[in-house]
């Protein structure tokens, strides 16, 4: 039953304990310099924490969803975050984007990646039409071929669309281990500004040729999944942090999560995704303070690993 606990489940039974007020870490808002990494092809920087829109934006029109997304949203801005994820897959979830954007008013804040998901290798300039209108947006800063769904087309179009200044960066994404020769094949030949893969502290496949392949390629590494969609919080939260977390700059699972993967010198960013005002805030904590070595990695690894 312990292990079943979720991340809102646990801060309100604490809450309910009369526990909250003894773990600042938890709400107060972050010190010091955002964590920014640059992007290989452009030297453009970004925050090394963004925000996925899977299943959490995809709200329909229930105006107390999206309301409540849009204080997810500013949370996000307001910590210093920038990249936001999303895809034509993920249902209503670019129409909530938008939405929450016009209310903001923080395009101007915005580094905007989405994806190419048809099968209709035609349809590159045309869904990515429908998805500038959604976002309310003039051009996305990246674009990216979703899960290589007819990704030759696709990639052939979004290269002349970035040479025409319809887009800024271009990539291609898989997600939950699939497809990694295909994809360091296309890694390998095609021009490429970022890669967009599942990697976290459980699911380190991609240590093993996609993230050394992207640094010798010059190519940004977006980790998505960071979290397993939540399994890693349902697996460990009711788990204790190592007694060495503050260390590796740990002050609760969250950060312990993101912080693994930033610390590969491959990563560019991280997208966590969440519903939670408060969730958003443990995430973009991994933003600042310390990230582990190559010894301290080793560590955390091998803690999860034998809980």
């Amino acid at each position: 039953m312990a292990h079943e606990l979720t991340r809102r489940r646990f801060l309100a039974a604490m809450a309910a304990a009369g526990l909250s007020c003894r773990m600042p870490a938890l709400m107060a808002a972050p010190k010091g310099d955002v964590m920014m990494n640059p992007i290989p092809s452009s030297g453009e920087r970004l925050p090394a924490v963004g925000m996925g829109t899977w299943r959490t934006f995809n709200v329909g029109g229930d105006q107390y969803l999206i309301d409540q997304r849009t204080e997810v949203l500013k949370t996000f801005f307001d910590l210093g975050g920038t990249l936001v994820d999303c895809s034509p897959m993920y249902g209503s979830a670019a129409e909530v984007m938008g939405e929450a954007l016009d209310t903001l008013n923080a395009r101007e804040k915005l580094f905007s990646a989405t994806k190419i998901w048809t099968g209709d290798g035609d349809a590159t300039r045309q869904q990515d039409r429908e998805s500038r209108r959604k976002w309310g947006i003039e051009r996305f800063d990246l674009q990216q071929v979703h899960n290589l769904v007819a990704w030759q087309q696709h990639l052939a179009s979004l290269q002349q669309m970035k040479a025409d200044g319809d887009v800024r960066y271009i990539g291609i994404t898989t997600s939950h281990g699939r497809r990694h020769g295909d994809f360091a094949r296309i890694m390998e030949t095609e021009p490429l500004d970022f890669v967009q893969l599942t990697y976290n502290v459980l699911d380190r496949e991609a240590e093993d040729r996609l993230l050394p392949l992207a640094r010798e390629r010059g190519i940004a590494v977006i980790a998505n999944r960071p979290f397993q969609g939540g399994r890693l919080f349902r697996r460990f939260q009711s788990e204790a942090l190592p007694p060495w977390a503050d260390e590796v700059g740990c002050r609760n699972w969250a950060e312990f999560f993101l912080k693994y993967i930033l610390s590969h010198p491959a990563v560019t960013c991280a997208i966590p995704a969440t519903t939670s005002v408060e969730h958003m805030k443990e995430n973009m904590g991994a933003l600042y303070g310390a990230l582990p070595d190559e010894k301290q990695r080793r560590r955390m690894a091998a803690y999860v690993a034998g809980l």
